[in-house]
């Protein structure tokens, strides 16, 4: 039985240890997607109470563990631990929950996040070494429950114990923060030679910072921070490392979410030329308010260098407002033909191959542009780039030319063929405009059916409701033949706008993840259909 039983423990340990270890990632990763701030964290935990922080497994293995101990005085021990392990294999052999394949944004394993896993790790072994030195020292059989014991706390309490890693590494985090914080500041002020660029917005600010960086290269050297690396440790990693002698213009992107960020960001790197692109609905939550928003991200204007570049979307009335704090040069583009505009578009038209348009600049000179960009949305960041491009001395066709080359980033109104499939890949991020761009987008193509797959939008606060109702109610008067709707309490809001625009019920499918979306459509499409993947998941895993 001794030799059972030691099998049978290997086996339990395998299973319940891997479970363990890849619960214990899956929360590592929540914790960096909701920025390694403790709030959203915790948010985001008390949201998720049932589809991920509590399982059934560990109802079964409370019982496993009352059973066990209850039996003890009955049965034989050696018995009982031989049951246990076999019902415990059983209760945490599987860990889908938590497989990685189907993220979105996967973990990046930085150097905060290496640091925080290490700790991580220990606090979740920690458990099952005193569960298991205790069972070992009784000399009994009975004492695998103590070990069992040991494993379940470690599962249990994986959100707590990155929370609790977090915590223990928040003075190092702190500490190491300053010093990138300095070297930056250190390395742009032996820079005098640099210009650079900011870029901020609700939405359109990466796109716009990849525009415009393409344009300058007609003429400069360019970096431009990858991504979106637009939080202080993102931008102090690209001026400390990324940053080099020969260029000569630096584009960042600074993102806010909470009040005194933008401030913050500018510490770091104050902008000589300074781009607005909109003030939308996104965060929300955390900011209160579109004009909170506004007043944050108008920061960067008022940050601008005295004798630097601000560049408005002046048909944003927030952003066109905050020419009133800009001390240098303001130039105000439109797409809706605003006669204060230095910089217009007009004649846009889109296809399956992109964008063609044309822009009218400060000197009523024209030219036509044309760009695999989808999207009226993304002729206003041509026009944002065209414009400091303008400002830095480019010539308009010599930036047309340039257009041509610039490529949609990943997720952002991405055109691609999955097979016979063509697909829109809009699954970055959410926000109103944006989501009912892509939908008209999407009731244009032709060809097959016109299908659309979206769990809604979030981080809206108070209005998510109804921008998610006003998204249904766009979609059914677009010529959308599917709406795969991916979450059923989270579409609450997108079902409700759908049958109020009289949208046919059995053209709504419900999913619960994007995995089973993806199964739908590989049993259903055919050739030329058209599939728009529109806004992020709820999470960044299937649900």
């Amino acid at each position: 039985m001794t030799v059972a039983l030691s099998l049978l423990a290997i086996i339990a340990t395998l299973f319940a240890g891997w479970r363990a270890m890849r619960r214990a990632r899956f929360f590592l990763h929540i914790f960096q997607l909701e920025t390694y701030k403790f709030g959203r964290y915790g948010h985001w935990l008390s949201d998720h109470v049932q589809s991920a922080v509590l399982r059934p497994s560990h109802a079964v293995g409370a019982a496993v563990l009352g059973l066990g101990t209850g039996s003890l005085s009955l049965l034989d021990p050696a018995w009982v631990a031989a049951g246990a392990l076999v019902l415990w294999t059983f209760a945490f052999i599987s860990s889908r929950r938590y497989r990685s394949d189907q993220e979105k944004k996967p973990l990046a394993f930085t150097e905060r996040m290496t640091r925080l896993a290490v700790a991580t790790g220990v606090l979740t072994i920690l458990p099952v070494i005193l569960g298991g030195l205790y069972g070992w020292s009784t000399g009994r059989p009975a004492g695998i429950l103590w070990y069992l014991l040991g494993f379940w706390i470690a599962d249990l309490g994986a959100p707590l114990w990155v929370a609790l890693g977090a915590t223990l590494m928040q003075p190092v985090e702190t500490y190491i923060q300053k010093g990138f914080k300095r070297q930056a500041r250190r390395h742009l002020r032996q820079r005098p030679d640099l210009t650079v660029v900011g870029v901020t917005g609700s939405y359109g600010k990466t796109s716009t910072k990849f525009i415009l960086s393409e344009l300058l290269r007609q003429k400069y050297n360019v970096y431009a921070t990858p991504s979106s690396y637009n939080t202080p440790m993102g931008m102090c990693l690209a001026i400390n490392e990324h940053l080099k002698p020969e260029h000569q213009v630096l584009v960042l992107e600074y993102g806010i979410r909470y009040p005194g960020d933008m401030d913050e960001l500018c510490d770091i790197a104050e902008p000589d030329v300074s781009v607005v692109t909109t003030i939308g609905v996104a965060h929300l939550d955390t900011m209160g308010s579109q004009d909170a928003i506004a007043e944050e991200k108008g920061r960067l204007v008022k940050r601008t260098a005295a004798d630097g570049t601000t560049v408005l979307n002046a048909d944003d009335d927030r952003v066109r407002a905050m020419a009133d704090h800009a001390d240098g040069t303001v130039w105000r583009v439109s797409v809706d033909g605003r006669s204060d505009a230095q910089l217009t578009a007009h004649d846009i038209q889109y296809d399956t191959s992109g964008t063609s348009f044309t822009i009218r600049d400060d000197t009523g000179s024209e030219a036509s542009f044309q760009t695999q960009l989808l999207g009226a949305h993304n002729v206003l960041n041509v026009l944002l780039g065209v414009a400091v491009g303008r400002s830095m001395g480019l010539r308009l066709r010599q930036m047309a030319h340039a257009a041509r080359r610039i490529e949609p980033i990943e997720h952002r109104l991405q055109l691609r063929q999955e097979g016979t499939l063509t697909v829109i890949d809009d699954a970055f991020n959410s926000n109103p405009v944006g989501a009912r761009n892509a939908v008209e987008i999407l009731g244009q193509m032709t060809g097959g059916r016109r299908v659309i797959v979206t769990p809604g939008m979030v981080e809206m606060g108070e209005r998510q409701w109804t921008e998610n109702k006003t998204l249904g109610t766009h979609i059914a008067r677009h010529d959308i033949d599917r709406a795969v709707l991916v979450g059923e309490e989270q579409t609450a809001a997108i079902r409700e706008g759908l049958a109020e625009a009289g949208y046919p019920s059995e053209q709504i499918i419900v999913v619960s993840s994007l995995f089973e979306a993806r199964e739908w459509i590989s049993s259903h499409l055919r050739s030329d259909d058209v599939v728009l993947y529109e806004n992020d998941l709820p999470d960044q895993y299937e649900v």
